[in-house]
């Protein structure tokens, strides 16, 4: 089953074309790493698959939904097939972490108050942190806060958990734990991961799947080799990345 396929599609910023010519295909259960210098078009890509850059040719498909079909009516119906995962948390600083989670389940339209307890329990076992519902976000090390942001992510059960620099806060040490994460997940519930990262050490450290934007394309890395020639290429000219502008709530 197809999770993304991108056909022939050119992506836009305005009026300044980005990403021309973009054939993306990944399937159900995939993890796939993205890279690229800033402003080579990740984020637009990104932003492209969950709906907030509009798709005007070429033809697209996440999770089931046609890109060129959604409307503000369906868009959130996509968005629930959809995990965010953001460097910077976006945690709600006045309450909990069970409040946190509460909060964005009751926005997507969960009611039963048993439920929600039971989906709560589900994803905080799940990403390891079952006795840290009572803490503030402010208690927590910034890995922990990550984990948070992945069981925010996880809460609807998506088919797709699309993840902008999910380390890029984090030390050495914590970035492994958060992508060996990652990946357990992507392997026991068979959900799809697309993690934009410049850490070329963590992706030799667990490798996949890797598609770079460059020079306004996404072309695959086809070896570790041409994955670690390319990241020699990055590290030396490149700044430590973020595009996060117009990004949706990932609270909701």
């Amino acid at each position: 089953m197809m999770t993304i396929h991108l056909g022939n599609v050119n992506i836009f910023q305005g009026k300044s074309l980005i990403l021309s010519n973009v054939n993306l295909d990944m399937q159900k259960g995939e993890v796939v790493y993205l890279v690229g210098k800033t402003g080579f078009g990740k984020s637009s890509l990104l932003k492209t698959l969950y709906g907030d850059l509009p798709l005007t040719n070429g033809e697209g498909t996440v999770v089931g939904f046609d890109l060129k079909q959604l409307t503000w009516k369906t868009l959130p119906n996509l968005r629930r097939k959809l995990g965010i995962v953001f460097q910077d948390f976006q945690l709600l600083s006045d309450r909990n972490v069970q409040d946190n989670l509460v909060f964005a389940l009751k926005a997507t339209g969960w009611t039963d108050d048993s439920k929600i307890k039971s989906q709560i329990d589900d994803v905080m076992n799940l990403v390891g942190l079952k006795t840290k519902g009572f803490k503030m976000p402010y208690e927590l090390s910034g890995g922990e806060q990550q984990r948070v942001v992945i069981a925010r992510a996880l809460l609807n059960s998506p088919e797709l958990i699309l993840a902008d620099e999910p380390t890029g806060n984090l030390d050495p040490e914590t970035s492994d734990e958060i992508i060996q994460l990652l990946q357990q997940i992507a392997r026991d519930s068979n959900t799809s991961m697309l993690i934009a990262s410049h850490d070329f050490m963590m992706m030799q450290k667990f490798p996949s799947r890797t598609i770079r934007c460059e020079n306004g394309k996404v072309m695959e890395v086809n070896s570790t080799a041409n994955t670690n020639s390319f990241a020699s290429t990055i590290i030396s000219n490149e700044p430590a990345m973020q595009d996060s502008s117009n990004v949706p709530d990932s609270r909701l």
